[in-house]
């Protein structure tokens, strides 16, 4: 039997449709899902929405999700048969569809599921990486472990694809294994913009000095005066009694000339990219922008057309193996190396436009980690990897977690974990991958300096693993104390 659908099945035939023996892949939680965790951070499960988690099994997530004042549901047929089943803002199907083992119940689960979303459905399977962890024997198009439980593990582009072909809506990959399907343009567009333009960011104010200086500082950093809509609400009431050409004398004469260019300059690039990011999505009619977007447009561009082909133009340019290496040369960020562009998260978003864009092509593709420190940018074919440094801040020379690839030309991705591995590749020369005005890059420059002088460089190709660096590090009789680089003790 197949989950019930909304309408025609009863909840008695319920604890009937899934086999029981799927009761045994449902978890006890603690502490949020990660796919749980994505949509908090994305903010797609919010105090003003509805959510149903169709199949919550032990409901860890939905006693989570109710201490941030979600309005949740959680739905089960073995665990909570009998809580009701209703259209929903916001549905999690959450590790469902992988334990299904009939592969046209599989398909009708995930249809009901997008039935009961009204906003967004939010889909999250195991992938292909986690086969190591899973136990069995072939069975169907996935295994039989050997507690009678089933699991299809997903490839990060196959979830996509399969969620697509079922909802018949364009989707977008929020994190690997991680996938959003909206029901209309606006709430998928809003989560886009969400993405790459940064929310507005309004100073406290408390009266009328503090909401001006306020609004002077939104103006420096977007490169245009808010309209009354974008404002706090409170803000917009302190603000009330001015005139409209008392506000632009009060902005003019306030603000500094020089951060209002920059700030309009950066606009326009995010626009830009939000709208080359768009047509994988299928770019939508100007009235379904984010209101903020289609102001951006507004002041910085002719018409939107011209906004549209300003990005496509920027799309081509990704095509481009000399402009993409022009880049990369010309980037004031990041390490480059003879086939990548290596940039540390804190510094993303300097890079040249069209690196960000190759980037958040990758992120849209297949997700982007939630986890990870380092974005590499090959300029030899076309792949974005996720590298993840844990104690990038703490360690003078961190050693790697886990990397994620995606091969933008395929669409294949792939992961590798360094947990178990006793002799990991590490960082050198730190300061390389952040912007140089990273408040960290002078002590890590120190540290560089003082290795350079010990003579611990003097053989690269032994020094970019544990055991390599180690080794160089009692050569020449030092070691390291914090970002400190001090003589080694003798016995």
């Amino acid at each position: 039997m197949l989950p019930p659908s909304p309408s025609s099945t009863s909840e008695d035939d319920v604890q009937q449709s899934w086999n029981s023996d799927r009761r045994r892949t449902a978890i006890g939680r603690s502490t949020l899902s990660v796919p749980a965790r994505q949509a908090l951070t994305d903010r797609q499960l919010t105090p003003d929405r509805t959510v149903l988690d169709y199949g919550c099994g032990r409901g860890g997530d939905v006693r989570s999700l109710e201490r941030f004042d979600c309005r949740i549901t959680g739905w089960d047929p073995y665990y909570s048969p009998e809580a009701p089943l209703a259209p929903s803002d916001v549905v999690l199907l959450t590790y469902v569809l992988n334990v299904i083992e009939d592969a046209a119940e599989r398909r009708q689960t995930l249809k009901q599921a997008w039935e009961l979303a009204t906003t967004v459905l939010i889909v999250s399977a195991r992938l292909t990486w986690e086969k190591s962890k899973v136990r069995g024997q072939e069975f169907g198009d996935g295994l039989l472990t050997g507690r009678k439980t089933f699991q299809h593990l997903f490839g990060s582009s196959e979830l996509r694809k399969y969620v697509e072909e079922v909802t018949h809506t364009r989707c977008v990959s929020a994190a690997p294994g991680i996938v959003y399907a909206f029901k209309d343009d606006a709430a998928r567009l809003g989560y886009l913009a969400h993405r790459i333009v940064p929310d507005a960011e309004w100073l406290a104010s408390e009266d009328t000095t503090s909401a001006i200086a306020s609004l002077v500082d939104y103006v420096e950093r977007r490169g245009r005066p808010p309209r009354v809509e974008e404002m706090p609400r409170p803000m917009a009431e302190q603000l009330a009694h001015l005139k409209p050409g008392q506000l632009r004398r009060l902005i003019r004469d306030s603000s500094d000339a020089n951060k209002v260019t920059d700030g309009r300059k950066r606009t326009t690039l995010n626009t830009l990219l939000f709208l080359a990011v768009e047509v994988f999505n299928g770019r939508g009619r100007f009235s379904t922008l984010p209101f903020s977007v289609q102001l951006d447009v507004r002041s910085f561009f002719s018409s939107y057309k011209e906004a549209c082909q300003r990005s496509d133009r920027l799309l081509l340019k990704l095509r481009d193996d000399t402009y993409i290496r022009g880049a990369m040369h010309a980037s004031a960020v990041g390490k480059l190396t003879p086939t990548a562009l290596y940039v540390h998260q804190r510094a993303i978003d300097q890079m040249p436009i069209v690196l960000r864009l190759y980037e958040h092509c990758a992120s849209i593709a297949a997700g982007r980690p939630q986890e990870w420190t380092i974005a590499k940018l090959k300029h030899q074919g076309r792949a974005v990897s996720w590298l993840d440094y844990p104690e990038f801040d703490a360690d003078p020379h961190p050693r790697i977690s886990s990397s994620y690839l995606v091969d933008l030309r395929s669409l294949e991705t792939s992961y590798v974990s360094y947990a178990s591995s006793a002799n990991r590749p590490l960082l050198h020369r730190k300061h390389e991958f952040l912007a140089s005005d990273d408040p960290d890059v002078p002590k890590y420059e120190r540290l560089t300096r003082a290795e350079l002088q010990a003579g611990l460089y003097e053989h690269p190709h032994i020094i970019g693993t544990e055991n390599g660096w180690e080794a160089e590090l009692i050569r020449c009789g030092r070691e390291l104390r914090g970002h400190r680089l001090v003589r080694r003790a003798t016995d």
